[in-house]
């Protein structure tokens, strides 16, 4: 069916799948396979609204991972006939800035750029890998998460180093960058052409985006998603010499300080859990500190980039974090009034998972909150790739 995409986001010891109906705007089933190369793996299936499909088993690798998703599609329904599979792949580099079909000198490519993404792009490459074993003949389409930020300025993307080094920042979260820009658009009731937001995607990963007419022009997250904010294990921005002093006076290398920076670092480091909603329950001065850098971090990027822009037409928040957590909204926000930055309290309370916005009715910049949709992205990218 062509309008049907299963959407695959593989990670190092997870499948996440999702089958999307483009044409009919349908979601005919979702799923999880997690515990790959455990003892003991767990498959969690749903189709539609129906009770989830639940397996304990053995799921020694990715094959085993997708082979046991093919079984529950078999067992719980519904039939699994997807027009393409889309996949979501972490880096592009400067080679991928749009969405496209996969073959053997994509794989080749995305495979050489895993030295800029080593935690995403090699189990990203697995689930290609798998899924055109199991599904000979269907199209399969990579979608990037840098594409959205093909369009930074030099000065955006430039470091300032010297340039025989080869580097530069590239942004990520793009894929729910892409989504929620244009859901915004659409609760203000305005063409994405003439506005300029600043989205915070705030999850286990947290990144800022300054965008204008649609189009990127700043990012939090730089070469790697490593830079920017605190994250749930990530330090964010640091002092780049943090790395020399360490080796010199505790005598780490450089891969150990940024194994600890990436999975040792954010709100683990500052209070011994990477999972907002346990820092939130604490009622502690170590807790309510990490909540204050946390969103202290987020309040000079939303300066920095209003700046930039010179003028915002809203401020968007997703993600996890951003999604659910309004006391983080507000922090995040606090102080800004003069700027016609301002959350209504009541609003930003509701019990509510829907669009919305949460700042007062007569407010100057509208902050709203957007739930993310990654796998409609990617659905919606891979159905106009191959129609």
């Amino acid at each position: 069916m062509a309008g049907r995409i299963l959407v695959l986001n593989t990670g190092s010891s997870s499948i996440k799948y999702e089958l999307v109906d483009v044409t009919t705007r349908e979601r005919p089933a979702r799923g999880l396979v997690e515990r790959i190369g455990e003892d003991m793996g767990r498959l969690t299936h749903r189709a539609g609204d129906g009770p989830p499909y639940i397996r304990e088993l053995p799921v020694p690798g990715h094959d085993e991972g997708l082979d046991a998703m093919m079984e529950a599609f078999a067992a719980a329904g519904p039939d699994l006939a997807p027009g393409a599979v889309g996949h979501r792949v972490v880096h592009g580099g400067t080679r991928f800035t749009k969405a496209l079909l996969i073959d053997d000198n994509v794989i080749a490519a995305i495979e050489e750029l895993a030295p800029l993404a080593p935690l995403h792009n090699p189990v990203n490459l697995t689930g290609i890998r798998v899924a055109r074993k199991a599904f000979p003949g269907v199209p399969q389409v990579a979608v990037f998460d840098t594409a959205f930020h093909r369009t930074l300025p030099p000065e955006a993307y430039t470091y300032a180093v010297p340039q025989e080094w080869g580097v530069r920042r590239f942004g990520f979260h793009g894929t729910s960058c892409a989504y929620v820009s244009r859901r915004a658009a659409a609760v203000l009731g305005h063409d994405l052409a003439d506005l300029n937001l600043i989205v915070l995607h705030l999850g286990n990963g947290a990144s800022a985006t300054a965008i204008s007419g649609g189009r990127s022009v700043d990012t939090s997250m730089g070469m790697t998603p490593l830079e920017g904010l605190v994250m749930g294990t990530r330090s964010g921005d640091i002092d780049p010499a943090l790395t020399g002093y360490l080796a010199r006076v505790n005598g780490l290398d450089s891969q150990q300080v940024e194994h600890a920076l990436t999975h040792h670092s954010g709100l683990l480091a500052l209070t011994g859990t990477r999972d907002m909603r346990e820092v939130r329950a604490r009622n502690d001065d170590t807790a309510r500190q990490a909540l204050e850098i946390y969103t202290r971090r987020i309040r000079k990027y939303v300066g920095a980039y209003y700046a930039l822009l010179g003028r915002v037409d809203a401020i968007v928040f997703t993600g996890g974090v951003g999604e659910h957590d309004g006391a983080t909204r507000a922090a995040s926000l606090a102080g800004l009034d003069r700027l016609g930055i301002t959350v209504d309290p009541a609003l930003n309370h509701a019990d509510s998972t829907s669009e919305r916005a949460v700042s007062p009715p007569s407010a100057e910049v509208p902050v709203l909150v957007i739930p993310t949709d990654e796998e409609w992205e990617i659905a919606r990218q891979a159905h106009a790739l191959i129609s």
